[in-house]
């Protein structure tokens, strides 16, 4: 092979990879669906998942003709540690492995306003694609979409494996 076949194999290469052919496809189930994928979440990423959040949900509200939800910080701090302690009792659930309720929780932090609602989720997805879910079922929706909320609680554990346990919170 002379070096101009070469060249040009090596350019035709480089081309190729740049459009996408003959990079991997996803991995599709059963259902036609790709498999999920691991949600790894970083430093950088950490800092803008409650903002993101946030705004999503500040979105879905107005759409309602709701009021926007502001973040609080004991609210956060209680749903941190509940996403910890589920990941400790490898279950969601509502209640804590010392059998705290999510009334009882915000109280622990110092959250002076009126607990409304606390939505728990077990998953690899994003926190988007967590939102997604909630807002498909309607008991769910309707603690997002509380008109009376005027405060948020946001936050997640996540296992070396990958999985993360997220917790939100609303209150007034």
């Amino acid at each position: 092979m002379n070096r101009r076949t070469v060249l040009l194999m090596g350019g035709i290469a480089v081309a190729l990879s740049a459009c996408g052919i003959g990079a991997t496809q996803p991995k599709i189930g059963a259902d036609g669906r790709p498999l999920p994928r691991v949600y790894k979440i970083n430093g950088a990423t950490a800092d803008k998942i409650p903002f993101r959040v946030l705004d999503s949900i500040n979105t879905l509200r107005a759409a309602k003709g709701a009021a926007p939800l502001a973040l609080n910080a004991e609210l956060n701090a209680a749903a941190l540690t509940h996403s910890r302690d589920m990941s400790v009792q490898n279950r969601p659930w509502h209640f804590g492995s010392d059998g705290s309720s999510p009334l009882l929780r915000v109280q622990r932090v110092g959250y002076s306003g009126k607990f409304l609602g606390e939505l728990i989720s077990e998953t690899y997805e994003t926190e988007m694609e967590t939102l997604a879910a909630w807002m498909a079922q309607p008991d769910t929706r309707d603690v997002v979409l509380d008109p009376m909320a005027r405060n948020l609680g946001f936050a997640w554990y996540q296992e070396k494996a990958g999985k993360i346990w997220w917790t939100l919170l609303t209150g007034a």
